[in-house]
């Protein structure tokens, strides 16, 4: 498929892009991004009707639960972390051991066999030159598809939490990559923004059409999502030391928002970093056990799906104000407002979950969610030119994703019930706005470009 010379000039014209500049910028490289994006974070988006599913269709206990999607988006963030590392320092021998390790896991878990296989995948796509961004992919998927595919026929607990574990780490691969693309875009804040007005749509089609597949269909649905990738491995720019450039034009309505990477103190990104991993606390936490704990409250089940479902529609309008109150507020003011406003809503359930207040809840969580990433992304992508920074992102969350349901099932497990698990969740958005806030009365004075910046 080939837009054509005029069309590409419009598409750069429109967005105010260069792509013969940027490859980054070409409608190819966005399009494939996001959609490896939405694979990626296929798992996270649908995690309460999988989580449902664990427990009806193969009678995982509540505290069981919150381990295997612990594993499953943990593996997400070991696989994020490890894709930053590779893009930026691995050479083929340390890659090589990562996928022997990996090899080895499959060994153990699915048989010799699949585990040669692994290997020998891993060493032919390694063989003649250090990993480009496009191999990483490949291996992604390959993790990714194997894992699901083993998870068919494989339903015992303990084999399950290590084969959710792997196929978060394949989705990690891919998605780190993907979002890397996004941030090395001249636009970032542009794409991340696109990227989370196509969450909306594919987390309504998961919590709409997932309930109504077999565990074993839902797998086969990732691993299909995962192969419609391979086609189009091409649209990915290949060189994974390109060094994007942006031209004086282009560059202009960015000066203001753009700030200089070498200027900025190196420990406001890993601030802004762990402000992610807490969010995502409350938000695994919440979004794992979401669904079970209104069963638990004896709601009506095909209610608290549709709530659900229909709730995904309001990312658009989070979103949309998200975009125009940080044009008017900055990115830190309005973030800082938005996790006190999550805190409330989350810890409101924790008198007890009924249709309505459930009703109320999710449909601002969802809203306030695309809030909390459309800024604490933008945040990053600015003072990040490269995308160095950016493929840190996923690994931020998933971290959150690892302690949120596991803190969430070691809760369950005393006793304390999901009244303590939703005031846990409040807590770690309280914290993580004191974490925000710092950065904010930090640079109020010193650094206003830093604390005032869209």
């Amino acid at each position: 498929m080939r837009l054509g010379p005029a069309k590409d000039q419009r598409w750069n014209e429109f967005f105010g892009l260069d792509s013969s500049i940027n490859p980054f910028d070409s409608w190819k490289s966005l399009s494939i991004s996001l959609y490896m994006t939405l694979a990626g974070y296929a798992v996270l988006v649908g995690v309460p009707v999988i989580s449902t599913a664990w427990v009806n269709l193969l009678g995982f206990s509540e505290v069981q639960v919150g381990r295997v999607a612990g594993a499953d988006l943990g593996g997400l963030s070991v696989g994020a972390l490890a894709t930053s590392f590779i893009i930026s320092k691995a050479s083929r021998e340390q890659i090589m051991l990562i996928g022997a390790f990996i090899a080895v896991l499959f060994g153990w878990l699915v048989g010799p066999a699949m585990g040669v296989l692994s290997l020998g995948a891993i060493c032919s796509s390694l063989l003649m030159s250090n990993a480009s961004k496009r191999q990483i992919i490949i291996f992604g998927i390959l993790i990714a598809c194997t894992s699901n595919a083993a998870c068919i026929s494989i339903t015992s607990y303990e084999y399950t939490l290590w084969l959710r574990f792997l196929a978060g780490f394949g989705s990690g691969l891919i998605t780190a990559t993907a979002v890397s693309c996004l941030g090395a875009s001249s636009r970032p804040a542009l794409a991340f923004n696109a990227m989370l007005f196509a969450f909306a749509f594919s987390q309504y089609a998961e919590l709409e059409f997932l309930p109504m597949l077999s565990m074993q269909n839902i797998y086969i649905t990732f691993i299909v999502c995962f192969l419609i990738i391979v086609p189009f491995l091409g649209w990915v720019p290949n060189d994974k030391n390109i060094q994007p450039t942006i031209n004086s034009e282009v560059a202009k309505p960015m000066e203001e928002s753009k700030l200089s990477e070498d200027n900025l103190p190196k420990y406001v990104i890993w601030l802004c970093l762990s402000g992610i991993a807490i969010t995502y606390v409350n938000i695994g936490a919440y979004w794992t056990y979401i669904e079970i704990a209104a069963a638990s409250d004896n709601n009506d089940p095909k209610w608290v799906g549709s709530v659900l479902a229909w709730s995904s529609f309001f990312s658009f309008v989070g979103c949309l104000f998200a975009t125009l109150l940080s044009n008017r507020f900055g990115l830190l003011r309005p973030l800082l407002v938005t996790l006190v406003c999550q805190a409330s809503i989350v810890g409101m359930l924790a008198n007890g979950v009924t249709n309505t207040n459930i009703l109320i809840s999710v449909f601002s969580f969802n809203c306030l969610w695309i809030f909390i990433d459309v800024y604490q992304m933008s945040t990053i992508a600015n003072f990040d030119k490269i995308g160095k920074y950016a493929s840190l992102m996923p690994g931020a969350q998933g971290l959150g994703q690892i302690i949120g349901p596991y803190s969430a099932s070691y809760i369950i497990g005393l006793g304390a019930g999901y009244s303590a698990v939703f005031i846990m969740c409040a807590m770690a958005s309280l914290i993580a706005m004191l974490i925000y806030a710092f950065i904010f009365l930090k640079f109020k004075s010193k650094r206003p470009e830093l604390a005032y910046a869209t």
